[in-house]
């Protein structure tokens, strides 16, 4: 800031503050000094979300003390931190054979988000938002957002699921969608085995290979229900 904006500052402090109006010209002055001394660096406004006047009054309303100009200072820096912290330096329209060029250019884009001149540049993924537009016609041209060439290496790793989607693709109902009444597993849960010690006491919890025939019955029951008449 320079001595003027400086002046605008602190007119702003006294009229929100007067602990910190100074009645004497020389202390005013003296005042102005310091403070231009300390902000010399930091921006009075920027088109980026920084403006010291807003920083000001957050001072005012958050602390019982009265601001000093290294309060300024330091809301500042943590701006400007934030705001590095969140570019993600673009890739530069630099020649990449030319070294010195490349640099030139990220340090400019740098230094523009800190000193409040430009905003921050963020992923375009995490930004923009949405899928890309042809995501729906990419789904219906391969039925899943699981490759068919990828399901057949899984198929080995979850062999439960693996015959859970090879019934539907035959038309029977996927019996993990439904509770199993006989081993209780949950639904998307493959079944386990039930064993029983001669005392009554249950041992074993191997997981089966296929659901329980209970289980099948009553996904394939609930289908029909939902079918229209």
């Amino acid at each position: 800031m320079d001595r003027r904006e400086v002046a605008a500052a602190l007119a702003c402090i006294g009229h929100l503050d007067p602990r910190t109006i100074r009645t004497s010209t020389g202390e005013a002055r003296d005042q102005l000094a310091q403070w231009q001394e300390l902000l010399d660096d930091v921006p009075f406004a920027t088109d980026h979300g920084w403006d010291v006047r807003e920083a000001i009054r957050a001072h005012v309303l958050d602390s019982p003390y009265p601001i000093l100009p290294v309060d300024v200072a330091r809301r500042w820096r943590t701006h400007r931190r934030d705001h590095l912290d969140r570019h993600t330096d673009p890739t530069p329209t630099a020649d990449p054979d030319d070294p010195a060029a490349w640099r030139a250019e990220l340090l400019r884009a740098r230094n523009a988000v800190a000193s409040g001149e430009a905003a921050p540049s963020t992923h375009r993924q995490i930004a923009s938002g949405g899928r890309p537009s042809d995501i729906e016609e990419r789904l219906r041209g391969i039925g899943s957002c699981i490759p068919p060439a990828a399901r057949a290496e899984l198929a080995h790793y979850r062999p439960t699921r693996a015959a859970g989607e090879a019934a539907i693709d035959r038309g029977i109902p996927d019996a993990l969608s439904v509770r199993c009444e006989w081993c209780h597993a949950p639904v998307g849960t493959p079944c386990r085995q039930r064993r029983k010690n001669p005392d009554g006491a249950a041992r074993g919890s191997a997981v089966r290979a296929t659901p329980h025939p209970s289980r099948v019955d009553l996904a394939a029951a609930r289908t029909d229900r939902r079918r229209p008449a």
